[in-house]
């Protein structure tokens, strides 16, 4: 591995201009594509099919022709005045007058006029209109959204308090807005600091910017083929730029340190790739590894994420080991500190920060070990108490229409009003559907918790029936769940009462079955990727205890940084800092989302400072001055890394999107528990404390395990003079 990359990373310095002219071929072919491709939409998939609201959601599909809900929608509440009513003369007026309008618009397909759906709250101070559209809410036009808007503003000139809910005009969600630029901007400035030379520090940037072109480009076109998105690319941005600066990152420093040890560009680029860029394949792969893996869950969403993100991240790595020493042919100088363009030797034996460091935890590994464990054990001490959910209109700034429009109606017609549940019954072959129908209807009605039940209406065939269940409690409240369950547990007891069988869907209904079905995919998931990435550790580093140490020191800071979520984004503990205005169920997808992407980024930095360590092992130093050695060389490029990751995540908390926000949030602080405690303080407490027997591995295994030479070994020669030809290969090391 070491060799072919080494001969990789040469061939990109020797031959630059076409390897900087195949890039940008390849970024133009793709944008070309992006730009000539279809809009993308939704492919129709089932959100996660066998869950039993999502079935009979499908039911409802099947045996309602022309009752699928693709169509736009706005739900518009109208909210009289203190003391009045809507149902006074003025009021309804307004509203039928509203009605009326916007029943004109050509791609409107049908309004509800609130006095004839009964749509009044019983004190009469609030009502609603639904107006449901012929389209999509992307394919809606400005001139629709403003016809609409226009009918709007007409009725609140009378007096209403209108607010709008729905995903007609609601508008998408940012990414990261100007806190994402800021982010990029502190990772300038990290990298400025860390190599102090303009060129260093834009090299990584500009590659990064590069492959995130690529990557959103790539989603883009191929976004009407395969039902992605902007939204389902987020990920795909925020780990590919991560990644991006990170992965050049460390083959710029590794270069820069070879020509600091006197070799000449062409071999010290040569080296950078066959040494950094070994750690940097086998980084990559754990990501790779940690995103594939979420297709086990069952989610298409969630797997359409992971695989966009995936492709990020392969071709971030590609980019390091191509483009980056690529471009170093073009500046070979520049990027090297001022020393070394002066011709000053590097003192590879001199201390610094993290070489004191080092020793600093190999004196007292227990108390480290112990103090880093106990403090995340801590700081995860929160995420006993994790509560899942969908987060709606109640999430978003009481700035927001939605959410007013959600709190007018939770006051006017109860807290369970925003999440009705869908009870479609199956009276196929039954001979009394109707009465099978309507006995249902009374026997969920009858249970407690139940607020209300609306009138079954049957499909054509008269062999469907639908109704809803307003629950007393809100959407997201435990005891909304529980009456899920109850409903559910009568359901064989009515099926022999009544030869019908009934499902429960609805909105609600579908994130308590999500939020339960990723609950159970969470061990299966956990136990994939772990398994696949304790393989790919022990085959880098031939080593027994190394993986399993990786493995725990992983599982130490996702749990920090879940308590860390759960403290913020349920708690809310310093939640008004974020711009989190409302606070509850954390989002079934995050724990999952959660512990594949940290698990890969743990790994991203276990493989980025233990293979300097093994290096230094293979190459002669005894166990402890290994670690020493691998903390002179790679403390510094590992802690910058870090805090770019940092501020890349951390700019995706300024997103409107609370699913963004709550990534964004969870992956800065698991980065810099696992970077900060693990990686920095607990890696080499416990390697202190292993000593030689952290590099052991069975003679047996030994000789089945492929060799990939990820620290180097058949790349250590002395430095070379700039005389010597450019062909020439590295002389074997020395045993």
């Amino acid at each position: 591995m070491a060799t072919l990359l080494y001969r990789m990373g040469r061939a990109a310095f020797q031959r630059r201009w076409l390897v900087v002219l195949l890039w940008a071929v390849v970024l133009g072919a793709v944008g070309a594509g992006a730009a000539q491709a279809p809009a993308a939409s939704d492919d129709g998939t089932s959100f996660m099919p066998g869950i039993e609201a999502q079935k009979a959601s499908d039911l409802i599909g099947e045996r309602f022709p022309g009752s699928d809900a693709n169509g736009a929608s706005a739900r518009i509440v109208f909210v009289a005045p203190d003391g009045q009513k809507v149902t006074a003369a003025g009021h309804r007026a307004a509203i039928d007058t509203f009605v009326a309008e916007a029943a004109e618009e050509p791609q409107v397909a049908d309004v509800v006029n609130p006095f004839t759906t009964r749509a009044v709250s019983k004190d009469g101070s609030t009502a609603y209109a639904t107006v449901d559209f012929e389209v999509k809410a992307g394919d809606l036009t400005d001139a629709d959204k403003a016809a609409l808007e226009k009918a709007i503003d007409t009725a609140r000139d009378s007096g209403l308090t209108v607010e709008v809910g729905g995903n007609a005009l609601a508008e998408q969600p940012a990414a990261g807005g100007s806190s994402e630029v800021i982010g990029i901007a502190l990772a300038a400035v990290v990298l400025l600091i860390t190599f102090g030379s303009l060129a260093a520090a834009g090299l990584p940037l500009l590659t990064a910017v590069v492959g995130i072109g690529i990557s959103t480009a790539a989603i883009l076109a191929l976004g009407s083929v395969f039902g992605l998105s902007l939204t389902t690319g987020t990920l795909a941005t925020m780990l590919g730029l991560a990644v991006g600066i990170d992965y050049a990152l460390f083959v710029v420093s590794r270069y820069r340190e070879e020509r600091a040890n006197g070799h000449p560009a062409h071999e010290a680029a040569g080296l950078a790739v066959g040494t950094a860029g070994s750690a940097v394949v086998f980084a990559g792969l754990t990501v790779v590894i940690a995103l594939a893996g979420l297709t086990v869950v069952g989610v298409p969403m969630l797997t359409k994420m992971g695989l966009c993100a995936a492709g990020a991240v392969v071709v971030a790595v590609l980019i390091a080991l191509t483009l980056v020493p690529a471009l170093l042919g073009m500046w070979p100088e520049a990027v090297l500190s001022r020393r070394t363009r002066k011709g000053g030797a590097a003192d590879v034996s001199r201390d610094n920060g993290g070489t004191r460091w080092a020793r600093f935890v190999l004196r007292r590994p227990v108390t480290v070990l112990v103090a880093c464990v106990a403090g995340l054990g801590a700081l995860a001490l929160p995420a006993a108490q994790l509560e899942m959910g969908m987060p709606g209109a109640e999430s978003k700034p009481v700035s927001s229409t939605e959410r007013r429009a959600y709190d007018a109606l939770a006051d006017g017609f109860g807290a369970g009003f925003n999440g009705p549940l869908t009870i479609v019954v199956d009276a196929k072959g039954v001979a009394g559907s109707e009465a099978a129908a309507a006995e249902i209807a009374q026997r969920i009605g009858a249970t407690p918790g139940v607020a209300s039940v609306s009138p079954a209406r049957f499909n054509p065939a008269g062999d469907t029936a639908l109704f809803s269940a307003v629950p007393a409690t809100g959407p997201n409240d435990e005891r909304t769940k529980d009456l899920v369950q109850s409903i559910r547990a009568e359901r064989a007891g009515i099926e022999r009462e009544t030869g019908a069988t009934f499902e429960v869907t609805g909105s609600t209904a579908m994130d308590i079955d999500v939020a339960q079905a990723l609950q159970d995919a969470l061990v299966p998931y956990l136990s994939v990727i772990v398994v696949l990435a304790l393989i790919l550790l022990l085959v880098v580093f031939r080593s027994i205890l190394v993986p399993v140490k990786a493995a725990f020191g992983f599982l130490l800071s996702v749990l920090a940084a879940l308590g860390a979520v759960v403290a913020v984004f349920q708690w809310g503990w310093g939640a008004q800092l974020l711009g989190v205005e409302q606070t509850g169920p954390i989002m079934s997808l995050m724990p999952i989302f959660l512990v594949g992407i940290v698990f890969g980024l743990a790994m991203d930095y276990e493989v980025f400072l233990v293979a300097r360590m093994r290096e230094a092992y293979v190459h002669g130093d005894r166990a402890p001055q290994a670690v020493v050695t691998g903390f002179r060389h790679s403390a510094r490029v590992v802690v910058a890394a870090a805090v770019i990751m940092i501020a890349v995540f951390s700019g995706f908390v300024g997103a409107d999107e609370s699913m963004i926000k709550t990534i964004g949030f969870g992956l800065a602080v698991a980065v810099l528990f696992d970077a900060f405690v693990v990686r920095m303080a607990l890696v080499p407490a416990v390697l202190a404390l292993l000593g030689d027997k952290a590099w052991w591995l069975p003679a047996r295994l030994d000789r089945l395990l492929p060799r990939v030479d990820v620290e180097g070994t058949g790349l250590t020669r002395p430095p070379v003079t700039a005389a010597e030809p450019v062909g020439s290969e590295p002389v074997p090391a020395r045993t």
